[in-house]
């Protein structure tokens, strides 16, 4: 399954095909040198081994023969020198038959034979050799010719000739079979290079033919398609489908793509140029607006629309309506709105258009004759001509309006503004055509008069002039507005500028009081950590349990200042997503350890359930998910005083998915609950607590503590993560927070909502624990030059090191960092603050860097912004490592004992 899933590109394919032929040809070099260096070692054996057996036969044979010389030669001269021999052959000849009898331990006949030689010379030894000897010695000749004339010593040497020449015979015998054997190895050696190299053959021919076939029939497949989307009269509906994860799947995804652009495109232009057919034969607005309304509501899935015309002059302006489309009743919608009244009269005042969805509870109802329903989506859009509103049309619908309807409309828009302008200027003219016979007509019946009404015609081209007057008063006043718009435009522009700086400066402005906040909260904690450790026994225990509360608060309220950054960070779009493969098997385990001691310690129990179905793997930012969790069940504990809280991790009710995730009813979903039997929250109270600060009510604050940030900062991370939080919850009988989170495997390695990151410090990375003796014995008499400009920082740090054994010295900027450098640099450490007076920590380090003597010397940067560009600014100034503020003593010493520790290595 991981493979199907993982993208392979077309090189990669090659590469893998190489790298297996690479593989079997390098298995089969080691098969072959495996039996080369097999057969090299049977050689090397077999030679070592029988040239050992005949020699030790040759050392045998010679050690029988020079003890029975020996022994005859003392006889005959009665001279002790001669027994030398046979003392130093009587002791080796046992000894090389031992060793003789182990090499030729696989070959029974051999050992037997050499048993018999064993026997024989044992036998002479004891018959012949000795006793001779010993009549020798006590000159009894008479005796020593007896025996010889007897000799029976001499049929044991006769034997024992017999014996080894058999014994050299059959060890040659043996040693020709030897050769044969590895003779026979060598041929068999020899077939099986050859059958190895038919093998690695084949299977290099099938892995390049499974590579080749692969892209092949992929390209094959894709051309077949767009040869199809070709040939069928230019179906724009048809798709290319590719399995493969390659850059063939993205040219058919890019084509795909391009074909659903040209489908909505075709789609547009054919359904408008139906629109501009309608028109013809009309001269009516009233029936042109019902015939619009009946022609645009089945294309867009409008179940409702209303149709209002511009009418009226200066401040009398109106939108009046002329037409509707499913309507119910003689008051279904308003009969008119003056501009700017309502959204109708707002859109024609903007001249843009309203996209409502998921709309509140109203009367509107979308009527049949079976039953009732209400819209949950209106869309009003103004018709334009020439840059002025001549109508309105209001459409609802019980499903949403797609973007390919509004751009639909946007194309109407201007062709029918056109329409309704010719149409609404034919009926004027015809208008003024039947007044203009109606004048003929008195002017012809009342010639005769002509001459008492000319008066009442000079009248009237004076009412004609006021009127054109009017008009261009008019028109002057349309321009006046059209340049109102465009001054409103910029100004709102400008807004826009001003909220985006305003946004910044709140960033700045929090980042700032961060750094303000923790610059004293640094020494609060290093000094309070080091009254709590009171290693010179100084305080009492009750001062100690002082000291502890100190650096516990302290510890608090940098929490929440942290929650405070997180939660600006989250309101200002300035928090990065890193999405990777997080493993929900582990969840229980890290959820069990962090909470175990506190359902402890307050007497509750705490349960966790996995559902068997889940996936192991979920594609999601693992640090806020456990963030999330971490919050939502510290909550259950401390809203919780007696029963239990349970943590449930299950798949995800596609029902809810649908419902909750509509975006994600295709991807995996987790739903991950924390129960409690605790106080429970109100229904009233149930969207309140996720506000920033907000708590149930005042007297949860009081009792039970708190900011009222951490559902806050859950509810963000959630919605960042594409996910929900569903609250269940009863008074007095407990809560269910249920967080919906989906798997975002299909959105890239890391979602960035902003260039900017928290950066944690490198010490907070886990180091190696070392003893005090150890450190103590390491740091003591170091030379540390301090360089920070805040007196309550720098009083804690010094007694901190000192402790420490450490020789302290200290600088209050980094020009005097400088001056102190250029007269002693035989400093074994820099602890650089950042922000400064005269001189800041960045040139200062920089200005160091450049100093031959100091370019190795470590310097860490102490700063109280922990942000990912300070960190990168710090070490490109030259910084060896950095630490934000305030300082975790024990973070900083190991921190210090790493480089220490490198510097002395190096």
């Amino acid at each position: 399954m991981m493979l199907r899933e993982m993208r392979l590109n077309i090189r990669s394919k090659i590469a893998i095909g190489y790298f297996l032929i690479i593989c079997c040809l390098g298995v089969s070099i080691v098969v072959v040198t495996d039996r080369i260096a097999s057969l090299q070692e049977e050689i090397e054996t077999i030679t070592s081994h029988d040239i050992e057996v005949h020699n030790l036969i040759a050392t045998i044979r010679y050690n029988a023969i020079s003890m029975e010389s020996s022994q005859r030669g003392f006889i005959m001269t009665g001279d002790e020198a001669y027994l030398k021999p046979y003392i130093d052959g009587k002791a080796q000849w046992e000894a090389n038959y031992n060793s003789l009898y182990q090499l030729i331990s696989n070959n029974p006949s051999t050992q037997k034979e050499l048993e018999e030689i064993k026997l024989t010379i044992r036998n002479w030894i004891a018959t012949a050799g000795e006793p001779t000897i010993l009549l020798r010695k006590q000159n009894k000749t008479p005796e020593i010719i007896k025996f010889y004339t007897e000799d029976n010593g001499k049929k044991s040497i006769d034997e024992l000739r017999e014996h080894f020449e058999s014994l050299s015979n059959k060890q040659m015998e043996w040693t020709k079979m030897h050769i044969l054997e590895l003779d026979n190895r060598n041929k068999l050696l020899t077939v099986s290079l050859y059958v190895m190299l038919l093998i690695v053959t084949a299977v290099a021919f099938l892995i390049v033919s499974f590579v080749s076939g692969s892209i092949v029939k992929t390209i094959k497949q894709v051309v077949k398609t767009i040869t199809e989307i070709a040939s069928a009269g230019g179906d724009l509906t048809t798709r290319i489908e590719v399995k493969t994860k390659d850059e063939i799947k993205d040219l058919a995804e890019a084509t795909n793509k391009l074909l659903t652009s040209l489908e909505m495109q075709n789609w547009i232009q054919t359904k408008l140029a139906e629109v501009a057919t309608m028109n013809q034969g009309i001269n009516d607005l009233n029936t042109l607006a019902q015939s619009f309304l009946m022609k645009i509501a089945p294309i867009l899935n409008a179940t409702h629309g209303l149709f209002y015309i511009r009418k009226g002059l200066g401040g009398k302006e109106q939108l009046v309506k002329i037409a509707s489309y499913a309507s119910y009743g003689d008051d279904a919608g308003r009969s008119s709105f003056r501009l700017g009244e309502g959204l109708i009269g707002q859109c024609a005042l903007e001249k843009r258009t309203f996209l409502l969805n998921q709309l509140p509870g109203h009367d509107v109802m979308i009527t049949s004759g079976l039953a009732q329903a209400a819209p949950q989506s209106i869309l009003i859009v103004p018709i334009e001509f020439e840059g002025k509103v001549e109508a309105v049309v209001e459409f609802a619908s019980l499903e949403s309006f797609t973007s390919q309807h509004l751009k639909l409309l946007e194309q109407i828009e201007g062709h029918f503004g056109v329409a309704i302008n010719n149409i609404a200027g034919r009926m004027e003219v015809e208008r003024l055509l039947s007044e203009y016979q109606v004048l003929a007509e008195d002017l012809q019946a009342q010639t005769e008069e002509l001459q008492t009404q000319s008066e009442e015609l000079q009248m009237q081209q004076e009412e004609m002039r006021m009127t054109t007057e009017h008009l261009e008063e008019q028109n002057l006043y349309a321009e006046q507005k059209t340049k109102e718009l465009e001054k409103a435009k910029k100004e709102l522009e400008i807004y826009s500028e001003e909220l985006k700086q305003s946004s910044q400066y709140k960033t700045n402005f929090l980042a700032n009081m961060s750094h303000e906040l923790r610059t004293p909260l640094n020494s609060i904690l290093i000094l309070s950590q080091l009254l709590s450790e009171n290693e010179n026994r100084t305080l009492s225990p009750e001062e100690e349990g002082y000291a502890r509360v100190i650096h516990t608060s302290g510890n608090d309220l940098l929490t929440l200042i942290d929650d405070i950054l997180d939660l600006s960070k989250v309101e200002a779009g300035k928090i990065t997503l890193t999405v990777d493969e997080v493993n929900v098997t582990e969840i229980p385990v890290h959820m069990k350890l962090s909470f175990d001691p506190i359902a402890e310690k307050n007497g509750l129990s705490f349960y966790v359930f996995v559902e068997s179905d889940v996936p192991d793997l979920l594609h999601t930012d693992g640090q806020r998910l456990q963030q999330i969790l971490k919050n939502l069940l510290s909550n259950a504990f401390k809203f919780t005083d007696k029963g239990s809280v349970t943590l449930k991790i299950q798949n995800a009710d596609p029902h809810k998915i649908k419902e909750l995730l509509p975006s994600h009813d295709t991807g995996d979903v987790l739903a991950i609950s924390v129960t409690d039997t605790g106080i429970g929250i109100p229904s009233n109270k149930q969207q309140l607590i996720f506000e920033a600060f907000q708590q149930v009510d005042g007297n949860t604050n009081r009792q039970y503590g708190g900011t009222g940030l951490g559902l806050s900062i859950c509810h963000e991370f959630t919605r960042l993560l594409g996910g929900c939080i569903v609250l269940e919850s009863r008074p007095n009988e407990g809560s269910t927070f249920t967080l919906y989170i989906p798997s975002m495997q299909n959105r890239g390695k890391e979602l960035l909502a902003t260039a900017h990151q928290e950066a944690a410090a490198t010490a907070s990375l886990s180091m190696p624990a070392e003893s005090s003796s150890t450190g103590c014995s390491l740091f003591a008499g170091k030379k540390v030059l301090l360089v920070e400009d805040d007196a309550r920082n720098v009083y804690a740090i010094v007694k901190a090191l000192e402790q420490k054994a450490f020789v302290v010295k200290v600088a209050n900027n980094g020009k005097q960092c400088l001056e102190i450098l250029q007269e002693e640099s035989d400093f074994d450490l820099v602890l650089m603050d950042i922000m400064m007076p005269v001189m800041d920590g960045y040139e200062a380090m920089r200005i160091i860097r450049q100093d031959p003597v100091m370019k190795e010397t470590p310097v860490i940067a102490l700063t109280a912004k922990a942000m990912k560009s300070d960190r990168e600014k710090c070490l490109e100034a030259g910084a060896s490592d950095y630490i934000s503020k305030p300082l975790n003593m024990d973070q900083l010493f190991s921190l210090i004992r790493v480089w220490l520790t490198k510097q002395v290595g190096n």
